[in-house]
């Protein structure tokens, strides 16, 4: 892992994006940006990012059909996917668990701690 992880940010909301990417970035890590898991998969497979914060509502392919093209593909197969998501009901996570995803942050993230919790997913890496 490099010293400055790189973390793609697939949101559709400029508001939530715009705090993720300054958040992140005031904290010293590098940032990548998608609007749609289309957009997503493909920045993934071109710049091999350190962790993937996925939201899970985004216009066309959700993120759970997203997060299960990144990891039929062996390139992005061991990219970190953490649940980006408003979604917090304990039948969502178990859904989110189910589906594959190495972690969960719920929206709107914690200011003080939203940069940390992104450092400690891309240390433990893949779950499985």
């Amino acid at each position: 892992m490099t010293e400055k992880e790189l973390v793609l940010i697939v949101e559709d909301n400029d508001k939530n994006m715009k705090l993720a990417r300054d958040l992140l970035q005031f904290a010293g890590l590098r940032t990548l940006e998608a609007t749609s898991a289309e957009d997503g998969i493909a920045i993934a497979l071109r710049e091999h990012p350190d962790i993937v914060l996925m939201d899970i509502q985004l216009p066309g392919m959700d993120g759970i059909a997203a997060l299960r093209k990144l990891r039929e593909d062996e390139r992005t197969a061991r990219i970190p996917i953490v649940a980006l998501t408003a979604s917090v009901m304990k039948s969502d996570r178990d859904r989110f668990d189910a589906a594959g995803f190495d972690g969960f942050m719920q929206k709107p993230v914690d200011v003080r701690t939203f940069a940390a919790e992104v450092r400690r997913f891309c240390a433990q890496g893949r779950r499985t």
